[in-house]
């Protein structure tokens, strides 16, 4: 397989940084007047997307929701993004100086907004920081515009219903209200479509007035694990949403790993090996009389100590980038001669762990390319959200304003 730090833009198109304001929002009216003017499918709801990043969400909703504007300010993920879904529609700029009188109207607005401050890898600074603080910047830009879109989704990790008692959650649901929807929190973990470990919030707001007896169920179900049920006491206008539930998974992390990519040289693989931590390593000699061929593990601080910390059931941890506040993932490989050595996650399987399609396209570095795929939506949970859930909304809004 072609190695795919070569797939898709050249590396020059990341040069370009944020554009100006005015340029802003002369791109903004020219990409709603382009919209306007497509020809494909004007019965599909169409929906905007902040924080778009590499556009796996944008994968994942394809051929249920057109895209018509997606933002983010990141050049390099805009680079995997414009290389799989077009450059027509994105807008490479800060949150902060979009207008929402400037965007097209819109079914769904979607935004995935930044983690590091809810994060437990993180520090926690919470949802009135800096970064994961940019959420209120959205709902700035859906007051701005002439018409809200009537359903909208907020994700992020775990920490936002589970940090601080469900105070952050708390929060931004009573900002939900002061605009006129009534929301529900519901947890996905990529873990049932994909061998990764990737739990996510999904707030879905609607509408107040939309009528969501069929899509919601009287208590808690298999979305709302107890950190979402503690969050949800006493709120007003709180939604259980409803959807089926997926099929079992049928892969494992053996099935997704690239056989042929180079490993580290004996000694680096021998020093990450000396760093396994007694119960693992333990662990490992059992797993290798029984055909084993590969564990993720992380690096982490025990006692002051730096260990390598293993998993042996078939699934990769949750990928995560620097900002994170985490280490990447390493792999600890069982070679044909049947030795031992080690390296970290190829681009091009963190992909299959998002659940990418193949010929999804990652240009840039590898550092570039891991980023792009460890600050994502995995595409098989999105499209299951999408179908499921979003779309039969989508369809009652349009049902009740025919």
């Amino acid at each position: 397989m072609a190695n795919s730090r070569n797939m898709g833009m050249p590396d020059q198109g990341f040069r370009h940084g944020p554009k100006p304001r005015a340029e802003v929002s002369r791109r903004m009216s020219k990409t709603a007047s382009n919209v306007s003017s497509r020809q494909q499918g004007a019965d599909t709801p169409t929906f905007l997307e902040f924080f778009a990043g590499s556009g796996l969400v944008a994968e994942g909703l394809k051929g249920r929701f057109k895209s018509v504007w997606a933002n983010d300010v990141c050049a390099r993920k805009r680079g995997v993004y414009v290389a799989n879904h077009g450059q027509d529609h994105f807008i490479l700029n800060s949150i902060s100086d979009v207008r929402g009188d400037s965007l097209p109207k819109a079914t769904l607005s979607w935004a995935s907004f930044p983690c590091q401050d809810l994060s437990l890898a993180g520090v926690m600074d919470g949802i009135a920081a800096a970064r994961s603080g940019l959420v209120w910047e959205w709902l700035r830009v859906m007051d701005e515009m002439p018409e809200k879109p009537p359903v909208l989704v907020a994700e992020n990790v775990m920490g936002l219903v589970s940090a601080e008692g469900g105070a952050y959650y708390r929060a931004l649901h009573e900002a939900l209200r002061e605009r006129g929807y009534k929301a529900g929190a519901v947890v996905l973990n990529a873990v049932r479509w994909v061998p990764q470990s990737r739990p996510r919030v999904f707030v879905i707001a609607v509408k107040k007035e939309l009528d969501i007896k069929k899509f919601s169920d009287p208590g808690p179900n298999w979305l709302h694990p107890s950190p979402v049920v503690r969050a949800a006491v006493d709120l007003k206008d709180w939604i259980w949403w409803r959807m089926r539930m997926p099929g079992p998974r049928r892969t494992v992390l053996a099935d997704i790993i690239e056989e042929d990519a180079p490993c580290d040289d004996t000694s680096a693989s021998a020093r990450n090996m000396g760093l396994i931590a007694g119960r693992h390593h333990k662990r490992l000699l059992q797993e290798l009389a029984n055909g084993f061929k590969v564990a993720p593990g992380y690096k982490r601080t025990r006692g002051g100590r730096q260990v390598l910390e293993l998993r042996f059931d078939g699934v990769a941890g949750c990928l995560r980038t620097p900002e994170g506040g985490s280490s990447r993932q390493l792999l600890v490989l069982r070679k044909p001669d049947g030795k031992l050595a080690t390296r970290l996650l190829t681009v091009r399987e963190t992909a299959r762990l998002m659940g990418a399609p193949g010929k999804y396209k990652i240009p840039g570095s590898y550092n570039d390319g891991y980023k792009a795929m460890g600050d994502a939506v995995a595409v098989p949970v999105a499209r299951h959200l999408a179908a499921h859930l979003l779309l039969p909304i989508a369809e009652a809004c349009g049902a009740s304003h025919a």
